[in-house]
Order: C-alpha cells, then sequence, then structure tokens
C-alpha cells in the first residue's frame, strides 16, 4: 500500500487526515484476515518516528513503513510533487533489502502515491491497483465560492496514472462512470467496491429506555435538544458553512435552532475552525454551535449514537465515509446530493438527500426532520438495516479480486 501525503496512523478529521486514511488502515485489517501480508509506505514527518511499525501493536501482518521524503515539517499536500522521486526512491530502497524478495502486486492511494506506484510496478513488474479517492476534474466542477480549483498538474498526474493502472478501483459506480467519462479509463479495468464500515465499532445502541440519554449525558449533551452532527475537516469542499447559514436562516424566519456540533479540525487553511466560528457568530447563531477537535474513532461512535441527525453538506464525495458510519451507528444521514453520498444514503430510506448547497434549503431539510419525530424513527430504522450491509469482509474479497485480474491484465 502507498499512501505518500497522509499517514494511516494520524488522526481523521484535520489536516489532509481524513476517508482515505480509515480506507487504508481498514481495508489493510481486511485483507490481513484474509492471509495478505500489507506494508504501508507513508511520508515521514518527525524525526522521532521509528522507521517501521506495527499498525495494530503485536500484529505483525500489516506494517508502517516511513519513507524520509523532503523535510518532516512545513510541507502540504501541494508541496509534495517536488519530494515524489525521494519517497520512490526510499520505497525501491526499502524493497531491495527485503529477504522476501518483490511484493506481489503495489496498491496506492490518491495521485500522489500513484505516480510513485507507477514506477515501483514497473520495476518489479507486478500489477498496480489505484484508488483515487478525489479526482481532480470532479472537485474543480463542483467548488465551493472562491474556493481554489485543483493545479492543472495534478489533472496531469491523474491522467497518467489512470493510463499506467493495472486496475482501478472506484467506490461507487458514479466513480467509475467518472473515471471513464473523464479519464477515458479502460472500462475493464475499473472495479467498484464499496468501502466497509468497522461493524465491530460503529453499530447502534443498545434498543433499551433511555439508553441515548446515558449516552448524551456522557457527552455532556442537552438530553431534550435537537443535535445535529458535523463530523469531518472543516474546510470549504466539506461545506460545514451551509450548516452554520442554514441555523441563521432558521433563527431569522422564527422556528427552533438545534444544537450544531462540529467535530472537525481546519484544514487548507490554519484559520479555518475560527472562521467558522466567527460566521456563526456573525450568523446571529454562535450559542447553537459548539466546536470541537476530531476525535478518535472510538469515541466517534458514541457521538453518531447520540446525536439525532448526522448532517454531510459535502461539495463532492467519491464515497463518504462518514455517513456510512453514522447509518451503521443507527442514526439517519442529511446529506447533499453529490457523488458517492447519492450511493451511500438512500433516500427516504436511510436519510434524506439535499438537491443544493441553499442554506435556505438547508434550513428547511432540518426543520422538516427534525420536527418529524415518526419519520425520522423510521430512516433511523432504515439505517439500522442498511448498516449491517457493511463491514468490510466483503470489501476485501472483492479487491483481492481485482489484484488478481490486474495480475492477469499486466501478464496476459
Amino acid at each position: 500500500m502507498l499512501s505518500v501525503h497522509t499517514s494511516p496512523l494520524d488522526q481523521p478529521g484535520v489536516g489532509d487526515a481524513g476517508g482515505m486514511n480509515v480506507y487504508v488502515t481498514d481495508l489493510s485489517r481486511a485483507l490481513a484476515r484474509r492471509g495478505a501480508r500489507v506494508e504501508i509506505f507513508t511520508r515521514a514527518t518527525s524525526s522521532r518516528q521509528a522507521d517501521v511499525v506495527e499498525l495494530d501493536e503485536g500484529d505483525p501482518r500489516v506494517l508502517v513503513r516511513h519513507v524520509p521524503a523532503g523535510p518532516f515539517e512545513g510541507l502540504d499536500k501541494n508541496d509534495l510533487p517536488g519530494q515524489l522521486c525521494a519517497f520512490a526512491a526510499g520505497v525501491l530502497r526499502t524493497e531491495a533489502g527485503r529477504s522476501e524478495g518483490w511484493y506481489d502486486v503495489v496498491h496506492s492511494h490518491y495521485w500522489l502515491s500513484g505516480q510513485v506506484g507507477w514506477l515501483a510496478a514497473d520495476r518489479w513488474d507486478v500489477p498496480l491497483v489505484h484508488t483515487m479517492h478525489t479526482l481532480a476534474k470532479v472537485k474543480n466542477a463542483s467548488l465551493a465560492p472562491g474556493d481554489t480549483p485543483e493545479p492543472f498538474g495534478r489533472v496531469i498526474g491523474e491522467e497518467q496514472v489512470v493510463a499506467a493502472a493495472d486496475a482501478l478501483v472506484a467506490s461507487t459506480a458514479q466513480e467509475a462512470a467518472d473515471l471513464v467519462g473523464l479519464y477515458d479509463a479502460d472500462p475493464a479495468a475499473v472495479h467498484v467496491v464499496a468501502p466497509g464500515v468497522d461493524l465491530d465499532l460503529f453499530r447502534p445502541l443498545p434498543a433499551v429506555p433511555g439508553a441515548r440519554a446515558v449516552v448524551r449525558s456522557r457527552l455532556g449533551l442537552p438530553a431534550d435538544r435537537p443535535v445535529v452532527l458535523f463530523a469531518g475537516r472543516v474546510q470549504a469542499l466539506k461545506a460545514p458553512d451551509v450548516l452554520v447559514r442554514a441555523l441563521g436562516v432558521l433563527a431569522a424566519t422564527g422556528r427552533p435552532v438545534p444544537l450544531l456540533v462540529v467535530l472537525g479540525g481546519p484544514s487548507g487553511r490554519p484559520t479555518a475552525v475560527r472562521e467558522l466560528e466567527a460566521l456563526a457568530a456573525s450568523s446571529g447563531v454562535g450559542e447553537h454551535v459548539v466546536l470541537r477537535p476530531p476525535l478518535p474513532r472510538s469515541e466517534l461512535a458514541d457521538w453518531y449514537r447520540a446525536v439525532d441527525v448526522v448532517a454531510m453538506p459535502s461539495r463532492t464525495e467519491s464515497f463518504g465515509l462518514v455517513a456510512a458510519e453514522a447509518q451503521a451507528s443507527g442514526t439517519p444521514v442529511l446529506a447533499a446530493a453529490v457523488g458517492g453520498l447519492r450511493t451511500v444514503v438512500q433516500d427516504g430510506v436511510t436519510g434524506r438527500l439535499v438537491p443544493s448547497h441553499d442554506p435556505a434549503h438547508w434550513a428547511d431539510a432540518l426543520a422538516d426532520l427534525l420536527g418529524d419525530d415518526v419519520a425520522r424513527a423510521g430512516l433511523a430504522g432504515g439505517a439500522r438495516r442498511a448498516g449491517t450491509r457493511l463491514g468490510w469482509g466483503p470489501a476485501a474479497e472483492q479487491v483481492l479480486k481485482a489484484y488478481a485480474l490486474a495480475g492477469q491484465r499486466r501478464h496476459g
């Protein structure tokens, strides 16, 4: 596994760490349970990091290798193309010292890793399997007002990786269609594999009276007030500002205003969280918005279970892991009708889709859902039922099949 720009050990929800981190770690664990040995290469970001660590202490089946490539600190994702040569050299050097010989497959994640994977797979004559996670052409077509488009260099890099890969793993049929339609991918090389969810961690509350009240009390949440949760990076792409503005609309029109909890750190701009806090104050809803740093997934699971609705107003999502985790936890999702969210959230069954990013539309959607206990309970039941089908086991089996087909494609 190659994950150049963000370590699987990083806390999701801040900086560049997000759903991809969870995807890489959980997929690696699931593959290991099926007999694979996995080594994850990522860029070293501290001199204190060991060269090699076990993803899960005491389990040598999944290793994380930290590769020095550029200064440990001060580089963000946009600086990393200039460090790909150094990273690739570290990967090749590590492999050369392995007594076990070459790897059987290279699975790269995000286009930066794909550039390195292209070289490594060619050097070792093994199949290159790639998962994009996000696509520049799709992001640039869905920018928030004032947001900066992805650079043309990334577009070229993605096109090169698509052409070089022996297999492409897409999270949804929409992503597969984008790869074929926007990047001229060979349809035979594209495999749709829905990511999984850790169902041991993300599961509904027990069906006993007062269970939610107990969790809310532990988290410091009000027992009798509607609570909406946003979990993710605070950046324009994820659009938490839409939720804050929607609360402003509710307040201005005299409707009840729920408590909005934002669990996430700044991404893109270090001032992003402070800007969101200032927006809440200027919109007259500062007292209704609670901003907290991202949490470990073991704690995040309780937040999903404690709230009434999880909201995802993203401008684009290749999949939408937060929506899947929330539904597995038995909580309905209110999501923008974009990208993979249209697949993950079954409109009217596990949640509701909002067809725009207009705060007025989101205000109406929040008011309708939070004001209808019967409808919300029905969606929660649908979410629970859908969640039982979201385990990582089937996803890992399909990825292993993609590996085998990629090998056949490369070697005929």
